[in-house]
């Protein structure tokens, strides 16, 4: 099937109020524009070193989220154009990219993201240091950087049901996160082996790859 109809095949059973980020990483221009002509807006990417040529090269309405896991010194290369930045896991982080919203006098939106897979190789953070993280005088002070929601990847698994519950415990510290954020309305959990079930728990923002562009080059 063509990119084209894998897009449209998931749009047609995705509901209305989810967000879909197609994750384009590896991918060709030409493959993205497939996409982007098939009427997709939002691509996702995990390198900054893929992301920063796309971004010059393809059509300026594209929203570019950063969804793989970053380091600091190189916000400065994004903080210009990204749209959303799903992983940032750290106070370090958010200060870079509140520096560089400075700079280029935008509010950088952000997802803080949390850890609920059973793999230790994945990031983010625990519900403790994320609300101790929010009370922080320091975080206050951002005035660059809005967070919108939060962001989590489940255990790598066909164990549906620990999928399920680790999703379920996401949206959970979702809930909590609005009582103190209530503007935050983004909670993006799900990739293409488990968005249904994503859906099922409450995401708003699925991140979906292979399912519409086939399988990663590398």
């Amino acid at each position: 099937m063509s990119i084209k109809n894998n897009l449209l095949k998931i749009l047609d059973h995705l509901p209305k109020d989810i967000s879909l980020v197609a994750v384009s990483k590896t991918k060709t221009n030409a493959e993205i524009l497939e996409a982007y002509e098939a009427g997709q807006r939002i691509f996702g990417e995990n390198k900054i070193q893929e992301l920063v040529p796309k971004w010059n090269e393809l059509p300026k309405d594209i929203e570019w989220h950063m969804v793989g896991h970053m380091q600091s010194n190189k916000v400065k290369y994004i903080g210009e154009f990204v749209s959303l930045i799903h992983s940032v896991d750290s106070l370090k982080l958010l200060k870079e990219i509140n520096k560089q919203g400075l700079k280029n006098d935008r509010q950088i939106n952000c997802l803080l993201q949390i850890h609920i897979a059973q793999e230790q190789t994945k990031f983010g953070l625990n519900e403790a240091e994320l609300f101790e993280l929010l009370d922080l005088e320091e975080f206050g002070n951002l005035k660059n950087v809005t967070i919108k929601g939060l962001m989590g990847m489940a255990t790598f698994t066909d164990d549906t049901e620990q999928i399920r519950k680790e999703f379920s415990y996401l949206n959970s510290i979702y809930l909590k996160l609005k009582s103190k954020i209530p503007e935050a309305n983004l909670l993006s959990m799900g990739m293409s082996g488990d968005y249904k079930i994503a859906i099922e728990e409450g995401s708003t923002m699925v991140r979906i790859g292979s399912s519409i562009f086939g399988v990663r080059n590398n």
